[in-house]
């Protein structure tokens, strides 16, 4: 593979790495910059929708992850007191979309992608790396790293800034100030499946719903455990991703007058939580310049009130493996092209993701109203209305076979 046909990706987390993925089966030899001197299977569940289910059967990922993952039958909503509001069915999504809706541990799909990286000789990762500056020249962009562990200079045809919400290359590029504090703080934790209730392990996505917090909880790891995370109205703001977070102050903001016994027992079942504050940005006028572009949370934060943070990176990185093989000989051309063809779709996803906080967080008598047309319009009404997510079809490049829909680990 020649020189000229190197991509440079900062951060290997799942869009850096599905992006090296495409990129790779289009041609190019990808370097992965990461800062961290190792990859820990860290973070909370993803909730996988077709339109990221395509993108990750179209680089291979889907029968690794597929023996991992849950295929949820039912999305069901309930309000704090727990009334059933609507059962959303997203069991039927490969027939409905084409495509699997599954829920995995991130720290399973990062494991994956890993696996499908490190066969391939054309993706070199390189751990220690931090991208501290980068010259734009002719040939096109050169990444000086100061480490942590890495010295030393790494040259390519572009850089993607794939590094996240503290996106130093968006810093190098925009210079646009820190991400904005949300107001929430999520908490995370794993239970093994034992240790719930039978009603938890069903293959469910719970969703509760109540006044300035709610709660989401469904079976990861092929059902072995279960994913609970609780996000509620909260101004402090904790530095990173894996604080120790105290189960007194989760209910603290679940309080028995607002929400039930059930829910309540099941937040005060784990001893040990991790808590992260929630931030975003203002939607961006510019992703990129000249040879250097951004991906996923480096350029669109979205809060998980739709689930699609995740889904929004893997997608990005479909468009761009596209855009710049449809133009190899005008890689700037082609980052200009992939901004383009992402900017108002994503834009949508964080809209819709910020209207879903203020639904899912409604106080009385707001909450009753919000409660009733739920009931009124029915799951399978509210799923149409998430038709415009999950019917997003990547390139035609993507296509594949139909791939396995059951991750067999419940029942």
């Amino acid at each position: 593979m020649v020189e000229s046909r190197t991509i440079l990706i900062a951060g290997a987390g799942i869009g850096g790495l599905t992006a090296a993925l495409a990129l790779a089966d289009r041609g190019f030899r990808v370097v992965v910059l990461e800062q961290a001197t190792r990859l820990e299977p860290t973070g909370a569940g993803l909730q996988l929708s077709p339109n990221a289910t395509r993108v990750l059967i179209g680089i291979g990922a889907a029968p690794k992850l597929s023996a991992v993952a849950v295929t949820p039958d039912v999305v069901r909503v309930r309000n704090a007191q727990g009334d059933d509001l609507a059962r959303i069915p997203i069991g039927n999504a490969p027939q409905r979309y084409g495509a699997p809706y599954w829920v995995a541990h991130r720290g399973d799909l990062h494991s994956v992608l890993l696996e499908l990286c490190a066969t391939r000789p054309d993706i070199k990762l390189v751990l220690g790396a931090r991208v501290d500056e980068y010259a734009v020249h002719a040939n096109g962009v050169t990444v000086a790293s100061a480490g942590p562990t890495v010295l030393g200079e790494f040259s390519g045809l572009v850089l993607i800034g794939a590094d996240g919400v503290w996106s130093r290359v968006r810093a190098r590029l925009f210079d646009d100030g820190p991400a904005l504090a949300a107001g929430r703080t999520a908490w995370r934790t794993l239970l093994p499946a034992e240790a719930v209730a039978p009603e938890h392990r069903a293959p469910t996505v719970n969703l509760w719903l109540g006044r300035g917090a709610h709660l989401v909880h469904y079976p990861v790891r092929a059902g072995a455990m279960i994913n609970l995370v609780a996000i509620a109205e909260d101004d402090e703001i904790v530095t990173g991703w894996s604080a120790p977070g105290l189960r007194e102050e989760v209910l603290e903001h679940f309080p028995a007058h607002r929400w039930s016994a059930t829910a309540r027992d099941l937040l005060a079942r784990p001893e040990q939580w991790l808590r992260w504050s929630l931030h975003g940005r203002p939607a961006a006028r510019h992703w990129g310049r000249g040879p250097v572009t951004l991906l996923g949370d480096a350029v669109h934060p979205t809060l998980p009130f739709l689930a699609q943070g995740a889904a929004m990176a893997i997608e990005d990185a479909a468009v761009l493996a596209d855009a710049l093989a449809r133009r190899p000989d005008a890689p700037q051309a082609a980052l200009r092209d992939y901004e383009s063809r992402r900017k108002a779709r994503t834009a949508g996803i964080v809209r819709a993701a910020r209207r879903n906080d203020l639904v899912y967080h409604l106080g009385q008598p707001a909450a009753a109203l919000r409660d009733l047309a739920m009931r009124t319009i029915g799951g399978e009404t509210v799923l149409a209305r998430h038709d415009w997510v999950y019917e997003w079809q990547p390139p035609a490049s993507f296509a594949t076979p139909s791939p396995p829909t059951q991750g067999d680990g419940v029942g």
